[in-house]
């Protein structure tokens, strides 16, 4: 079960702009949009807290299923 990964992406014409990592366990931005919007949401402790329990919501409730 550790080598589960919920990925949560966001992207605009094609282009991903930002991901959220759970192994990570922050955002990652890929352009320089991205970069601005993931350092705002990895200050913000409520928003990581909430994707970081996605992964256990989401993720290895579901697991079982597949």
């Amino acid at each position: 079960l550790k080598d589960i990964e919920f990925i949560d992406s966001y992207y605009y014409n094609k282009l991903e702009v930002t991901r959220f990592d759970s192994n990570l366990g922050k955002y990652v931005g890929y352009t320089e949009f991205g970069v601005k919007q993931a350092n705002y949401w990895n200050s913000d402790p409520s928003i990581i807290g909430a994707m970081r329990a996605q992964r256990e919501a989401y993720c290895l409730n579901n697991v079982g299923i597949d």
